[in-house]
């Protein structure tokens, strides 16, 4: 399969840099935290206070699973990395490319951390996460990008040159 696979941290630009790399390569666009909405009817944050951790991994998987694509720039969470088939399914069907920007920026760049539907539990930092999920990111990816701070053009290069 020919799908792009963006991953990497909450605020490192997956959705952002998806829709232009799609618009670049003239392919589709999929956000699996939309899915996740759309399944369930309701906000990431929403389903993380209702539900809770585990049964919002279980609605991210399902919904990463559902996902039938060709042709496409498939945007998941941040927490993708965390269901284990989720990932499997989604290195069969195209590239996996990790976004890793720095922990500082992304702190910078997330403002609204109890609105964003991010899988974190009390007393976690983004740091925390960032050190735990960052090994799983390097693991699933077949391509890394080290993400430029505010360059939207020179990161949709770096990931079009690497693959």
């Amino acid at each position: 399969m020919n799908n792009i696979i963006l991953i990497g941290m909450p605020g490192c630009g997956k959705s952002t840099l998806g829709v232009i790399l799609a618009k670049t390569l003239g392919y589709d666009f999929i956000d699996s935290d939309l899915i996740i909405q759309k399944n369930e009817g309701k906000k990431l944050y929403e389903i993380i206070a209702q539900k809770g951790l585990e049964a919002f991994m279980e609605c991210e998987s399902k919904a990463i699973l559902s996902i039938k694509a060709e042709n496409t720039v498939i945007a998941t969470g941040g927490s993708a990395v965390l269901c284990a088939d989720a990932m499997s399914y989604l290195k069969s069907i195209g590239k996996v490319v990790y976004i890793d920007l720095s922990p500082d920026v992304i702190e910078k760049r997330i403002n609204n951390i109890n609105t964003r539907g991010i899988v974190m539990s009390k007393g976690e930092t983004l740091l925390d996460i960032y050190n735990q999920r960052s090994p799983l990111y390097e693991f699933y990816s077949d391509i890394t990008i080290k993400a430029c701070e505010d360059n939207i053009e020179r990161n949709i290069e770096k990931i079009i040159n690497m693959i």
